[in-house]
């Protein structure tokens, strides 16, 4: 079974959905987990989007990378676009997903939603490719 690892910085948004499609996709044939550098909130916007696809996120929490056994993960996929990457110790595989971060403070709520479902669907396609890439097979 493969170990994934979503790491951003917040783990709020982006590590989160990603963690929530894995979950969901993958089934039985893989370990899936989700951290922050500097964890802080599940953000409720990303529960309502990944919700609008049947995937219910709102049980998961934001956690630190130090709470990860980075030992039994076999790859870490990294979120990082224009905040500095988390920089990991060892031979574990790390892919590099430049995604921006969907979390605008000054744009109105419909602005707002509209970059997290942008987000949310780049997640979905890399998550498809990466998938076809691995002969995982999906219960999309």
């Amino acid at each position: 079974m493969t170990s994934l690892l979503f790491l951003c910085v917040a783990n709020s948004v982006r590590s989160q959905m990603a963690e929530g499609f894995a979950s969901a996709w993958f089934g039985g044939q893989a370990s899936v987990k989700s951290a922050g550098s500097q964890p802080t909130f599940l953000h409720p916007v990303a529960v309502r989007v990944m919700a609008e696809l049947d995937i219910d996120i709102s049980y998961q929490c934001s956690k630190g990378i130090g709470t990860i056994d980075l030992e039994g993960v076999d790859i870490v996929i990294i979120f990082c676009a224009e905040e500095a990457c988390p920089v990991l110790p060892g031979s574990t595989e790390q892919l590099n997903w430049p995604i921006l971060d969907p979390v605008h403070p000054c744009v109105s709520s419909d602005e707002e939603i509209n970059y997290f479902r942008e987000v949310r669907d780049e997640i979905a396609f890399r998550l498809k490719m990466f998938a076809d890439e691995r002969s995982l097979r999906t219960m999309i």
